[in-house]
């Protein structure tokens, strides 16, 4: 979700094997994203097709950049675009064919896939609580369309219901499906937590920067709207506003919430939000997400032309202020020289040098593995490989004739096939979405297309060391996507059938390891609000930033989108940050 769950996956893609040399971005507006059938897709219908990249030819223009970001996910994007909006000369390299990370898009046989996130809101939003992907298309001057929704269908043990987000439809659910105590205790946590979302949002996310120049362009820029947030909750407001970066379980204990389908349903919003249930995720988080969903007006909304839409507007940005980004740009190494971070090496053997810094948006673990060894300071090493890992997924894209599927069929759906196991158990949560309903054009005409998976709850352990080839493979794939199936089969109903499906793609951990470059096909890193932090953006070594979902604010559309603000914002002079804030008009 845009503004509260999202489901990010990764940040940098492997090529595929058929790349001849790089190329430079252009594409239409407005186009949607196409993946050729050497890529993921391949690797989910056929386990035969080989791993190797090949770059035989670098790519031209000038290879150097003030900025040089490695991979094109959200996170890169949005700082890539708000570098080059402050003047920066900066490139980003991708290793894919195509730009976008985990929200990318492809297509086969005219069925326009999403690869990762689907659930959105706040595209919409502006001004100073405006969702932070929102505050960076505003600041690039770009805008994306959108269909607007209010419900998902739920599957649950309790039983199957449509929920729908706003102050007061919910209620009419649990009264339903959970009794009036669950309602009871759902008022309860909403007149607690509203309050407390002013304090949560009251500093814009394109405010942070990583250094002291935070206290002007977020400190006392914001200080009034902060301090009259607090008035306006009282002495019992500011009290729980100190709960804010402490673990959401401890303002749900706090009210004494008992009732069994309150807390698996809190558990559920904060596991699809952060990848962690409750007693791990930040409260300011959750909060902010509950201000999103639970306030009156709000809604939730799926960009026209699917999330390729959300990369081409970034894209767009970047390349309106002269920003350039090279596709099948596979980056082989960091260079470091007297501790500074100076350039990257590509596959190619061609040296892109950095003039100013090197921003990685890969995962922690693979930004790792592209610095030298003797350049990594043991501590900054230890730390990354101590850091637990969330699971990886199992995924099914499904491309199906319409004809029988019920005509109010919910672009979402979310399946839940036992409480008592928890909603992190492998196995045990599946999310739907069809987007066609909303966006005909992502299928053929009379026709649907579908992707489900597993958030992040799949051992890779399962599939550690299996040959891609092999008949083991094979079957573990059909074992472990049946879950899927049954998911798909429930929640479209007797009209849909297997055997009618006109495309069907398995994806498992083993590809996102190989097409995401996830180390161990992670969807980030399991950091527990309250216990641990996600690290900042700078690193021990001079010149060489992170961003993305493994670094502060954590996983998710709307943390990424902020992280790849903050690392730019750093990278720019205090002035140059508040007169792009001034000209926003935040």
């Amino acid at each position: 979700m845009a503004a509260a769950t999202t489901f990010t996956l990764g940040t940098l893609f492997n090529p595929t094997p058929y790349f001849n040399k790089p190329k430079f971005l252009t594409r239409k507006p407005n186009s949607i994203l196409a993946r050729t059938s050497s890529n993921f897709t391949q690797e989910s219908v056929s386990s035969s097709s080989s791993s190797t990249v090949t770059q035989s030819k670098s790519f031209s223009g000038k290879p150097e950049a003030d900025v040089v970001v490695i991979g094109s996910g959200l996170g890169g994007l949005c700082c890539a675009g708000l570098l080059a909006r402050y003047g920066q000369d900066v490139i980003v390299l991708e290793s894919h064919d195509q730009p976008g990370g985990a929200a990318h898009a492809f297509e086969i046989k005219d069925y326009k896939f999403d690869s990762g996130p689907s659930l959105f809101s706040g595209f919409q939003s502006r001004g100073l609580q405006a969702n932070p992907l929102a505050q960076v298309l505003d600041a690039l001057g770009e805008s994306i369309p959108c269909a607007k929704y209010d419900s998902w269908m739920v599957y649950v043990p309790e039983g199957e219901f449509l929920s729908r987000i706003g102050p007061t439809e919910f209620f009419k659910d649990l009264e339903m499906y959970a009794g009036p105590d669950a309602v009871l205790e759902w008022r309860k946590l909403l007149d607690a937590i509203l309050p407390l979302s002013a304090a949560a949002m009251a500093l814009p996310p394109l405010s942070i920067r990583g250094d002291l120049g935070v206290l002007s362009t977020a400190g006392a820029r914001y200080a009034f709207s902060l301090l009259k947030s607090f008035a306006q909750m009282g002495p019992q407001g500011v009290l729980g506003a100190t709960k804010l970066l402490r673990p959401f379980s401890e303002i749900v204990d706090s009210l004494g919430l008992k009732d069994p389908f309150i807390r698996n349903w809190v558990d559920l919003l904060s596991f699809l939000l952060a990848g962690v249930k409750s007693d791990g995720v930040l409260s300011a988080e959750m909060i902010y997400m509950f201000a999103e969903w639970y306030k009156p007006g709000c809604s939730l909304e799926y960009p026209l032309g699917g999330t390729g839409a959300i990369v081409d507007a970034l894209v767009r940005g970047l390349e309106k202020f002269g920003g350039r980004i090279s596709l099948r740009s596979h980056v082989e190494n960091i260079v470091v020289e007297d501790g500074r971070a100076i350039g990257v090496k590509l596959r190619s053997g061609q040296f892109v040098r950095a003039r100013k810094a090197v921003v990685s948006n890969a995962s922690m673990w693979d930004t790792l593995n592209l610095l030298p060894k003797e350049a990594i300071p043991k501590s900054y090493e230890e730390r990354i490989e101590n850091t637990k890992q969330c699971e990886s997924f199992m995924h099914l894209h499904l491309g199906f004739d319409a004809e029988g599927i019920r005509e109010d069929l919910g672009i979402h759906h979310i399946v839940v096939n036992d409480w008592s196991r928890g909603v992190d158990a492998d196995q045990n949560v599946v999310l739907i979405s069809v987007p066609s309903v909303l966006s005909p054009d992502l299928a053929p005409p009379g026709k649907h297309v579908l992707h489900a998976y597993t958030p992040g709850t799949e051992p890779f352990e399962l599939w550690e060391g299996l040959d891609r080839k092999s008949a083991q493979y094979k079957q573990l794939k059909a074992e472990r996507s049946e879950v899927l199936w049954k998911a798909v089969e429930r929640s479209l109903g007797p009209g849909f059938s297997r055997d009618k499906c006109e495309v069907k793609m398995v994806g498992t951990p083993l590809t996102h390891q190989r097409f995401l470059r996830r180390n161990r096909g992670t969807y980030g890193p399991a950091i527990q609000a309250g216990k641990e932090s996600f690290p900042g953006h700078p690193t021990p070594i001079s010149q060489l930033y992170c961003c993305g979902d493994s670094t502060f604010p954590g996983i998710g559309v709307p943390a990424v989108a902020a992280s790849g603000a903050i690392v730019a914002n750093s990278l720019v002079s205090v002035s140059q940050h508040s007169e792009l804030l001034d000209a926003v008009g935040i």
